[in-house]
Order: structure tokens, then sequence, then C-alpha cells
């Protein structure tokens, strides 16, 4: 008789299986005489060792991968006859009583994928976002090029004000003790630019070449130097130059040190306000999907299973500890970082994982390879020779791949769209760019 899967609750199933020892024992044999044609024993030539002594340097490995592999054979015969999949890794329990002898008896715990019930299109509310780039806003990329690309000129009696390049001496004490990182010579910053704390910052302002001041400064209580963090120290700046912002001028250099060969300037400001659109789309595009994304996480009620959940927290847990060794942090893999921590977030993405494959499904929404091409074309733009990156996109399946899953929820974003509420919103360009 089939053994039945038991509902445990949820999304938790049990089913009890039987492997035969005889079935078991007679493939460990199989296994240890194939072994012992090759097997290098001290004192005998190869393949002429005593199958007793196979046995007892062979054995256990063998037979641990022979058990597991007869449960796994029964357990998924059964699952198929069954028609179940499987979400995660079965937990096996040993079962001892009501036995046959000459047969191993189990328990075997695991969680099923939800029957996912996609939630009524019409009744979602999103919110389709939009940007606007004019003139203005590439004059203002233009202005932010030539302050990056700004040399400066000492002046001389001139009070620090925002973009001056200040240069001072600074000693900061803890109780009248000096602390590590609290003292430079010569230390040259461009002030309004918050790479200074703000009380330092403002101290500086106002002050000409040769002025000192000495004021408090209260660290924040999660600074990053656990020396000074919380803290309230001293400062004493002393004002060695102000410099004023030079900005290059709008000519043929400058568009050459932009990347325009010819030094064509009109050319210059077609291609930065290319290069804004097609950022201002994508951050647009992103937004719009983020709100597509959250209706459907809202509108979705079904379980998600526990397992698959506890794999992308594991997950995230790793590509924070590996985030962490790239910054240089002592200890990132062994500092504690729970996986509670990215339980809810983990939740949402199998969620959305889920309900969104089964709408590419109901919907035949897979990504089309003309979808994939034009998408690649479209990211190929970013770099200096276009053709070269689609051709290697094109070559690369793991990379194609990647563009096939962006597409993919391309198209379910277009999908949601074209039959939810949607509210136009329109974004001012500062605030999509986060410079505001």
């Amino acid at each position: 008789m089939q053994p039945v899967v038991e509902i445990v609750s949820g999304l938790e199933r049990r089913v009890d299986l039987v492997v035969s020892v005889a079935d078991i024992e007679k493939e460990v044999q199989a296994q240890l005489k194939q072994v012992a044609r090759t097997a290098k024993v001290q004192g005998f030539r190869p393949g002429k060792a005593p199958l007793s002594l196979i046995e007892r340097s062979h054995g256990p490995g063998i037979r641990y991968d022979v058990i597991n592999s007869e449960i796994g054979r029964a357990l998924d015969k059964i699952l198929q006859a069954a028609n179940v999949r499987v979400a995660g890794s079965p937990t096996l329990e040993p079962k001892t009583e009501g036995v046959d002898e000459g047969s191993m008896a189990f328990s075997a715990t695991f969680e099923v994928y939800p029957e996912v019930a996609l939630p009524d299109m019409a009744s979602l509310e999103v919110k389709r976002v939009q940007a606007q780039v004019g003139d203005d806003e590439v004059q203002r990329t233009i202005d932010i090029l030539r302050k990056q690309r700004a040399t400066y000129e000492v002046a001389e009696g001139r009070e620090a004000q925002d973009s001056d390049r200040v240069t001072l001496d600074f000693v900061g004490t803890i109780d009248g003790v000096a602390f590590e990182g609290g003292s430079a010579e010569n230390f040259p910053f461009v002030l309004g630019e918050g790479r200074m704390l703000p009380e330092f910052e403002t101290a500086v302002r106002g002050l000409k070449a040769g002025e000192s001041k000495t004021f408090p400064l209260a660290f924040p209580e999660d600074y990053g130097s656990e020396e000074v963090a919380g803290k309230t120290a001293e400062f004493k700046i002393t004002v060695k130059d102000v410099a004023i912002a030079v900005l290059p001028e709008l000519n043929d250099e400058f568009a050459k040190s932009l990347g325009q060969p010819e030094g064509d300037m009109t050319k210059l400001l077609a291609e930065v306000r290319s290069n804004i659109e097609r950022e201002t789309k994508a951050r647009a595009q992103a937004r719009t999907k983020s709100s597509v994304m959250d209706a459907l996480a809202v509108a979705s009620t079904f379980d998600v299973p526990k397992a698959l959940v506890a794999t992308d927290s594991e997950s995230r847990v790793a590509q924070a500890r590996e985030e962490l060794k790239q910054r240089g942090v002592p200890n990132a893999d062994t500092m504690p970082i729970p996986a509670e921590a990215f339980a809810a977030e983990s939740e949402r993405r199998v969620r959305l994982g889920l309900l969104v494959s089964e709408l590419v499904k109901t919907a035949d929404l897979q990504a089309k390879p003309e979808q994939v091409r034009a998408r690649i074309e479209e990211f190929a733009q970013n770099y200096e020779q276009p053709a070269d990156v689609v051709a290697y996109y094109l070559a690369d399946r793991q990379r194609r791949a990647e563009i096939e899953a962006i597409v993919l929820e391309d198209n379910v974003v277009e999908y949601v769209l074209a039959n939810a509420k949607v509210t136009d919103e329109d974004v001012a360009f500062d605030e999509l760019m986060g410079t505001n």
C-alpha cells in the first residue's frame, strides 16, 4: 500500500518510508567489490586485498551513502506518486517501533510549495513614476562635472565659506588627552561637502588664514570609532590658507576631458543629456517596479515555506560577510550576524518570487529573445564600446540569464500596470537622483 503523506500543519508534511536491509547490503557488497578491484592496501598487491579488509576501511562510508541513496529513492517515489513538490530539504528521523525485521524505517518531515493564488490585478493600486529632463537638469550636471575638475587658488584675507578649500592644523582632545585620528597638520578639505562633522565645519566658516578657534564637538553615538563615539571632544583649529575654486571653462579641452574625442561641446551636451535621460528612466522604472512589487506582496495571502525563507536569510548573511570583508572589517567570517535580522525581507523576497513565477506562467510573460537583446543594447550604451558589450552578453550564458531575469520582471511590471489602478506620479529630478 502506498504510504500516506500526512498534513502536519500549514505547509508541513510527514510521511513514513521503509527500505530493505537486504537491498542495502546487496548494493554495499557490490560497491565494496568494485572498490576492491583497485584498492591499495599495505602488504597486498593492488586489487588483491581481502574483502574483509576493504569492509573495515571502506564499509562504513559506503553503507552510509547507500542508505541515504535508498532513502532518497524511496522518498522520491512516494512524492512523485502523491504529486508533491518539496520546498527545502526533508528532516529524517529513524523509527524503531512496529518495524519488520529486515527493514529500516524512517519518518520524513518536510514543507511543500504553496498553492499560489494570484490577487485580483484590477484591485491593485500602484504608482507609475515619471520625471522630466530639461535644459536646467543638463546644466546642473555640467556644473557638477566642472566642480569635480576644479582647481584652487589661495585667496589672501578671504573668510572661509562653502565651496572653498580650507587647509588647517587641528588637535582634538578628550579630558585633555589627545586621541587617535584626532590631530592633523596641513589638512585640506572643501567646506560644505559634508566631509567633516557639522560642528567642525561650522567652526571653520568665517575664519581667515592665520586665525585659530577652540570649540567643543560632540561625536555621534554611532560614530565609526568606538574610542570617541558618544563623547565630547575639544578641538583647536588653525587655518593655514583659504583657496577659492576655479572652474574649467566650457571649451574643447573640457569636452575632451570628459571623453568627447572631437572636443565638440554641442556633442558633449547631447551625450550628457542622453546619459541623464537613461539614468532618469532607469530610476523611475525602479521606483515603479518597487510600487508594483509592494502592491503584489501586500495583496498575497498564501503561506510561505519556512525552509526557503531560512535559506534566503543565510544567503543574505553570507553576502553581508563578503561585503564586510571587502571593506576590510576584521573577523568578518566569525562576527555574529543573526539570520533573524533578514527574516522579514527574506520572507518578502520568497513570497514575491513565488508570486512572480506563478504570474509569469499564468499570463505567459516569459522573456522573449528580442526583448533580451533590446535590453542588452540599451544597457551597453553606458559603455564606450557598446557593440563589444552586446557581443559579450550574448555569448555568455550566465550574463544573458541575468538580463533575462530583468526582462521577465519588466514584463510582470508592465502586465500589472496594464491591469491595475495606476496613478501617475511626477517626481522632481533632484529627488529622483537623491541630490536634494
